[in-house]
């Protein structure tokens, strides 16, 4: 059902609706951000649009709420962290984050890219903290853009199958993920095998 909606609205408004809805996922956008980045893939496949920007687009998307959770957290962070433990769902997400801070510390930024909700805490966890924008910078938008990359690659792979899975990573978390990552991995090398020895036996008839 949300893959529907969302291929409804990013063919509506194209690109810049991919950069919103998850410049919006910083805010609690009720749809998952991997079903944005993936719908984008997923409609690049058929042509619908640009593989290039729409890849831009979410990367954009994706960098923009990091840098303004960072920001929030920065300047308004315990404001919004007493605003956000009103909700049980949201207390729950910022008592994990910060027990993820103190286990790993600066590592809990990438670590916190495998977990709903929690990865849009964090960056108001470590500002609040004191980290400088600089140091915030190099460690999260390179992880940002490996994340984009993979559920880009996903939608872009698996169409209109890509909800289902992402569901089952978002249940089950890193696991599931390097899951899905090994199965295409190998189908994409079985493709290659098959297609070669076609090539082959063509070339030897």
């Amino acid at each position: 059902m949300e893959i529907n909606l969302l291929m409804s609205i990013i063919e509506q408004y194209g690109y810049l609706a991919i950069f919103f809805l998850l410049w919006l996922g910083i805010v609690g956008l009720p749809i998952p951000d991997e079903l944005v980045v993936a719908t984008g893939g997923f409609l690049a496949s058929i042509g619908l649009l640009n593989p290039f920007y729409s890849f831009l687009a979410g990367y954009l998307g994706v960098a923009s709420g990091l840098t303004i959770g960072f920001l929030l957290g920065k300047y308004f962070g315990r404001p919004i962290l007493r605003w956000l433990s009103k909700s049980e769902k949201m207390r729950h997400a910022v008592e994990r984050s910060t027990v993820m801070l103190e286990k790993y510390g600066t590592t809990a930024l990438c670590i916190s890219y495998l977990f709903p909700v929690v990865r849009h805490v964090v960056p108001y966890l470590v500002a609040l903290g004191g980290m400088s924008y600089r140091r915030y910078a190099l460690l999260s938008y390179p992880i940002g853009l490996v994340w984009t990359t993979a559920f880009y690659f996903l939608g872009y792979v698996f169409g209109n199958n890509v909800e289902a899975i992402i569901g089952i990573i978002r249940k089950y978390g890193f696991y599931a993920l390097l899951v899905v990552v090994a199965v295409l991995a190998i189908g994409l090398i079985v493709r290659k095998v098959v297609l070669g020895n076609r090539a082959y036996r063509a070339k030897g008839e």
